[in-house]
């Protein structure tokens, strides 16, 4: 027996699969989807076994494999053509595409073991004539308690008498029996569904009903009750012997997501996301993989669960960047994937958002996708007032970074023991440190960036390569103390807070509270049950959280992603704003938001006071198709990077002058320095190509990979309909 196994190196040069026999004792576990260990050069490596072939002779003599992994298939049928699919889009090698849909214990590649967690339990031994032993007091308790419950645990028997336990156990009248048992555990408990409105019932009725198994997107302001339909359609396809996937954008949404569905299918659920140990994530995907879970709810990876029968794939919050994979191959968009795997499945797919991409809208006028409106609340209430403050007009009176209205907004709504949100999109204490004498700037040695300033820790720090350093009151330059803090972060707002309002409780969520394991959802909680009184984060804080006693929502800073040079960033800011807006006056109380901006008339901030998307959506899509951009054009950014800046630029303008004779379809832009020119010490410059269609462009792609693959001073990167270009 041969078998075709594809290697752990995710290089070009060896990305296909090699050949090995098959020792006639390992012949019985050999199946395809498992790993294996083989022989290659001088190394032994892990593989994916990807084929079985007959025997047949050849030039030269093949290597034997020497071990098989797994006992179960770890890549079925449908991921191993999946792989494919996904190395054919996005031009990563097959080998980071099968690793990027398996957790760290199951990839090839890694060392590191994940044991299985048992618990151990005692039974009576049947074979064992009880009248002719002799036994205790003592011993009679534990046996009479297996007796009745036939497995015990070892714990309950301990605690009546460890001595006796001992005993019964060396006379083999009790028999030891482990079972695996999951690190994550779910509730059985199961409450009653809620009663949809009209609205909802017509948006479930128009899918289930419609014959094509199609793309819905459901369009739903915040607070209509989307997540209820998804639930329905769940519960549908349970009914049918189908399983489920649902997709959240962000790890502090999964938690309450997670709560939700438990309370409505038990432990029917599963959760997949960066929050779990190693060893949850291991659990979880054998529960899946065995059939055990049939609703699989998590974020950008949960899209690979290795579900058999799916019936419907939900993407919630469908207008999150994070659902695009942009720091690492392969370069994929879960929303692809989807759409993929439910024409494998012949299922459907629903898309939901209050703010759908604009690529996604364009796609539903066009009826490529299908669109269902749910424009009210579930409660009936009137979206929240939205305020504008004009902070250039609020600097004349020289307060700190909290207008006059939004400090008397949040002491109203203190007095009345209501609660508060505040988005500030930036973590830390300050934007940067400068010298008030000769200029200077903490900078990162490794990247082309300012160190972020952390009060807490009284250090400068790199939110991309994560250096750190120290901070001193004497400027290292021109030797006075001169240092002062410019812009703000969420540490500087928390002071301030503190000061503006004493006796409130500030809970701050941003990336350097929640690091921790299980801090998401711990804040969470205890925001929810009122433990603290304004919840200060950046923008884990915007979407889809549920907070009936938040009647107030402040925006510091609404212009942070209307700086950032992206043709993206107008959509984004609105987006985030639309969003924040809607966590405000969920229940029967009344809810205000207040944005403060330095552009009170841009168009993002002002259709965002008036809750208008249509009216976004058109002024935008005007923008985009006279710059060519999505949806009227696609994209790819090609980024090329290296440690000698000169050089990096002289391949990149090769590398565009290659395109420039290959695609006459193509408006190709750069090279240009990207937005972070300089990141842990690699230059990088991109190279933007606009199409429409152009049948040539995958093969010149693929051309100019190949002519890099063996460059060590050069990498170049392709990322098709990228989300963000840094």
């Amino acid at each position: 027996m041969l078998v075709g196994v594809l290697v752990e190196l995710s290089s070009k040069n060896i990305d296909k699969e090699f050949d090995y026999k098959v020792p006639k004792s390992l012949e019985d576990k050999i199946k395809v989807g498992i790993r294996v260990l083989v022989p290659f050069g001088k190394q032994t490596l892990e593989g994916f076994v990807l084929e079985i072939k007959e025997e047949q002779k050849t030039e030269y003599e093949l290597k034997e494999i020497k071990e098989v992994i797994d006992e179960d298939i770890v890549l079925n049928k449908e991921l191993l053509n999946l792989g494919k699919k996904l190395q054919e889009e996005t031009l990563a090698t097959l080998i980071s595409c099968y690793q990027t849909m398996l957790p760290k214990a199951l990839k090839a590649k890694n060392k590191m073991v994940v044991n299985k967690k048992f618990d151990t339990f005692y039974k009576i031994n049947e074979k064992i004539d009880l009248s002719k032993e002799k036994i205790t007091d003592k011993q009679q308790i534990l046996i009479k308690k297996c007796q009745d419950e036939g497995l015990v645990l070892r714990k309950e028997l301990v605690e009546l008498s460890a001595f006796a336990l001992k005993t019964l156990v060396s006379k083999e009248i009790l028999l030891e029996e482990k079972k695996e048992h999951y690190r994550l555990s779910y509730d059985k408990k199961i409450e009653e569904k809620k009663q949809l409105t009209a609205e909802q019932e017509e948006v479930v009725k128009d899918i289930l009903e419609d014959g094509q198994n199609r793309v819905f997107l459901v369009h739903g302001v915040t607070g209509s009750g989307k997540t209820e339909v998804y639930m329905e359609l769940i519960e549908e396809a349970l009914q049918r012997g189908k399983t489920s996937i649902v997709l959240v954008p962000e790890i502090s949404l999964t938690p309450q997501m997670v709560s939700r569905f438990q309370k409505r299918f038990g432990d029917k659920i599963a959760a997949i996301h960066s929050a779990l140990s190693d060893g949850e994530k291991y659990d979880e995907w054998r529960r899946i993989a065995r059939g055990e879970a049939l609703i699989v709810i998590g974020a950008r990876s949960a899209i690979f669960a290795p579900l058999e029968n799916i019936g419907v794939i939900i993407i919630d919050e469908e207008h999150s960047e994070s659902y695009k994979q942009s720091d690492a191959n392969p370069r994929y968009n879960a929303k692809d994937v989807a759409i993929w795997r439910s024409q494998y499945h012949n299922c459907k797919v629903v898309l939901g958002s209050a703010t759908p991409s604009l690529e996604a809208y364009a796609r539903a006028l066009k009826g490529v996708y299908k669109l269902e409106q749910m424009p009210h609340r579930v409660n009936g209430k009137a979206l929240p007032v939205v305020k504008i403050i004009d902070m250039n007009e609020e600097m004349k009176y020289g307060r700190g970074h909290l207008s006059r209205e939004l400090i008397s907004s949040i002491k109203g709504r203190l007095e009345k023991q209501e609660q508060v949100i505040l988005l500030l999109n930036r973590r830390g204490y300050s934007s940067f440190v400068t010298c008030k004498n000769c200029g200077f700037t903490f900078k990162c040695p490794n990247c082309d960036i300012t160190l972020t300033y952390h009060k807490s820790s009284n250090t400068l720090r790199c939110h991309y390569c994560g250096y750190g350093e120290k901070v001193y009151s004497v400027c290292p330059k021109c030797k006075e103390k001169a240092l002062s803090n410019l812009g703000m972060g969420t540490q500087k707002i928390e002071e301030e807070l503190g000061k503006c309002f004493e006796n409130a409780r500030v809970l701050r969520m941003d990336y350097d509270t929640t690091s921790r394991k299980g801090m998401h959802e711990k804040m969470i909680t205890a925001f929810k049950k009122h433990e603290y009184d304004i919840l200060l984060g950046t923008q884990i804080v915007a979407k889809g959280l549920d907070f009936e006693d938040v009647t107030l929502v402040g925006v510091i800073n609404a212009d942070t992603g209307l700086n950032i040079p992206d043709f993206r960033s107008s959509e984004n800011t609105f987006s985030l704003l639309a969003q924040v807006a809607g966590r405000s006056g969920r229940s029967a109380k009344s809810g205000e938001v207040i944005i403060q901006t330095f552009n009170p008339e841009h168009y993002a901030i002002n259709y965002s006071k008036n809750h208008d998307y249509i009216g976004f959506y058109q002024k935008e899509m005007a923008f985009r198709k006279e710059l060519k951009y999505p949806p009227y054009f696609y994209l790819v950014n090609i980024k090329v990077s290296g440690k000698e800046a000169n050089n990096v630029l002289e391949e990149a303008l090769k590398i565009k002058n290659i395109l420039g004779r290959s695609l006459t379809k193509t408006i190709i832009l750069g090279p240009s320095s990207a937005m972070i020119f300089k990141m842990n010490n690699i230059f990088r410059y991109n190279l933007i190509l606009k199409y429409k269609k152009e049948e040539n462009l995958r093969k010149v792609l693929e051309k100019i990979l190949d002519h890099y693959k063996n460059n060590q001073k050069i990498k170049v990167d392709i990322d098709f309909n990228p989300s963000q270009m840094l």
